[in-house]
């Protein structure tokens, strides 16, 4: 390896371009995207345009349709040890296969530990942004690497400063408080979770637990995963019977689609704002520089 390339390599998978370029700024090193070429039988070839002899190679993937992603990501770890890296770790801002923690159903496989086990074959090291943990308390209860969680709170707490005067945070659900909690302390809010019952995937109700008063507040919404909408839609009519003003909408993971970006405009949410830890037309919050120094200490334990 020349004496003048940096040793450490961001590669992106093509989707993930942008926070490949992003991470690869904060940390001062070369970057590159995996070329990915799908076969007419569904089959993935994967190729890393780039020197790896002797490097630090940070493969760089938000796992959302991770039976997708998953493969090529492998591979590429696979084809980055035989061309020579000396370590190759794993950025996911968003990690998939978290929710089935157990079995809920006999038969079931719990998806998590499974999934746990897979990238901790391929990877030195893992660092993600808020998993969504319930009955796992942490990472290395299922993960046999080191892996880091970089939180998003604070850059949430910071994003509000500038741009709500006086927030109120709400967690739809008591799953939520962990996130709500700590923004709200961070950002020196009041702050409030609400009751939920779930009969169904679109089928959910919701009632706020607390009245308040708050007044002159703006209600802000906060969780760390948005798929169908259907949790918010129902916490954004609960705030409005509650008299409440309209609440802005603050997610962690943006997994919605177009149509349950409608469903919330519709029932009344003033702003949708994401983390980008997914491309999404939402993004507003970065978290890139935070993922970097993750991934720099990471590479240091590593190296020891």
């Amino acid at each position: 390896m020349s004496a003048a390339r940096p040793p450490t390599l961001v590669a992106a998978l093509p989707d993930d371009a942008a926070l490949g370029a992003a991470l690869a700024r904060s940390l001062r090193c070369d970057s590159t995207v995996l070329a990915l070429h799908r076969f007419p039988d569904g089959e993935a070839l994967v190729r890393l345009d780039a020197p790896l002899k002797d490097r630090r190679v940070v493969l760089a993937a938000s796992l959302r349709q991770p039976d997708a992603v998953t493969l090529p990501l492998l591979f590429a770890a696979d084809a980055a040890r035989e061309l020579g890296a000396r370590q190759v770790g794993l950025v996911a801002p968003y990690l998939a296969y978290m929710r089935q923690d157990k079995r809920f159903r006999p038969g079931e496989a719990v998806t998590s530990r499974s999934y746990a086990r897979l990238l901790s074959g391929h990877f030195d090291w893992l660092v993600t942004v808020d998993p969504h943990l319930h009955r796992w308390h942490s990472l290395d209860q299922i993960y046999t690497v080191p892996a880091q969680v970089v939180a998003a709170a604070p850059q949430i707490a910071r994003w509000l400063a500038r741009h709500i005067a006086r927030p109120l945070l709400v967690g739809p659900d008591s799953e939520s408080a962990q996130w709500v909690q700590e923004v709200a302390r961070l950002a020196g809010a009041p702050w409030t979770v609400m009751a939920k019952t779930r009969r169904g995937d679109r089928d959910v109700r919701v009632k706020l637990a607390a009245r308040g008063p708050w007044p002159g507040h703006t209600p802000v919404l906060l969780d760390d995963i948005v798929s169908t909408g259907h949790t918010m839609v129902a916490a954004a009519a609960a705030l409005a019977r509650a008299g409440l003003a309209a609440p802005v909408c603050v997610v962690v993971h943006a997994l919605f689609d177009a149509q349950a970006q409608q469903r919330l405009r519709d029932a009344g949410v003033a702003r949708v704002v994401s983390c980008d830890t997914i491309a999404h037309p939402t993004n507003a919050i970065r978290m890139a520089p935070a993922l970097a120094r993750a991934a720099r200490g990471m590479m240091a334990v590593r190296a020891q």
